[in-house]
């Protein structure tokens, strides 16, 4: 398969994943904007300080968003194939990220830059339903995230991951799902521990 006709088809395979129904036009369009990464892992896609200018689609890894807060290292999110990675504030207000997006594991992207994205939506109504369908998304991604932090207690939030992401229980560093739900490894281990005992699934 030739490059152009891969990228056919992860166009086609986001807008089935967003549930957006593109003309032959307008995929093609969106086809032609999309950029390839082939990443190792420790690659960072977005530096601290630097502008995001991609939004990345996972077709294969993970991928890692992280803060520095008084040294300590926060997992703000983390991402695996079939999902869209931003910086949003930096991306949106095109300013210094505070987050860094790096891969825990090698991996494929597929970049959507950000100056090709407004152009091709300023000439089509469907691609900016699209777009629109990725803000729509990342932002009920982290309202949610919000209301389980607050509302949840860490066995809640666990066995919530678990149910429905598991690739991060599975995948991902312990200290890394343990700063996700925000607890500490020991608090993880223990709530592991307890949710195997009582055969939770």
């Amino acid at each position: 398969m030739n490059l152009n006709d891969k990228k056919r088809e992860v166009a086609r395979e986001i807008c089935r994943s967003y549930g957006v129904t593109l003309s032959v036009d307008a995929m093609r369009a969106f086809a032609e904007i999309l950029e390839p990464f082939k990443v190792l892992r420790g690659h960072r896609l977005v530096d601290e300080g630097e502008v995001c200018n991609y939004m990345y689609y996972v077709e294969r890894g993970m991928v890692l968003q992280y803060y520095k807060k008084n040294k300590v290292t926060v997992t703000e999110h983390i991402s695996h194939e079939g999902d869209m990675v931003i910086c949003i504030e930096s991306f949106f207000l095109r300013e210094p990220s505070k987050i860094v997006a790096s891969m825990i594991e090698p991996g494929v992207l597929f970049g959507i830059p950000y100056d090709e994205m407004q152009a091709i939506a300023r000439h089509s109504f469907e691609l900016c339903q699209l777009i629109f369908k990725f803000y729509e998304r990342s932002l009920i991604i982290s309202q949610q995230k919000a209301d389980v932090l607050r509302f949840e207690t860490a066995k809640e939030r666990y066995i919530r991951t678990m149910r429905e992401n598991p690739e991060i229980i599975r995948r991902a560093p312990l200290h890394n799902v343990a700063s996700f739900l925000q607890m500490t490894p020991e608090t993880l281990s223990r709530v592991r521990a307890q949710v195997t005992e009582e055969g939770i699934v």
